[in-house]
């Protein structure tokens, strides 16, 4: 198993830890969520390449457009807000 192999599995927990951030009532979490979103996009669509997978990668594509929105959206609702508190 090489290295490609092998990246379907920081693409899954960044994925997870997307999704836990989303749920998050905090503004600046949410924000994260998305960021993690994205980076997961191209994990998987890197991974998707490897094997093979191009319904994969046009699912992710499609997914990373509505993670772009879901992020501009929440970075714009921060603005102005106080600052998360720990």
């Amino acid at each position: 198993m090489d290295f490609l192999d092998w990246l379907q599995w920081p693409a899954m927990l960044v994925t997870v830890l997307a999704a836990w951030l989303i749920g998050s009532l905090k503004p600046r979490r949410r924000v994260g969520g998305f960021i993690c979103f994205i980076i997961s996009n191209l994990l998987w669509a890197i991974w998707g390449w490897h094997a093979q997978a191009y319904a994969l990668i046009v699912l992710q594509v499609c997914l990373c457009f509505m993670n772009l929105r879901g992020f501009r959206k929440n970075a714009e609702n921060t603005r102005g807000q106080q600052p998360d508190k720990p």
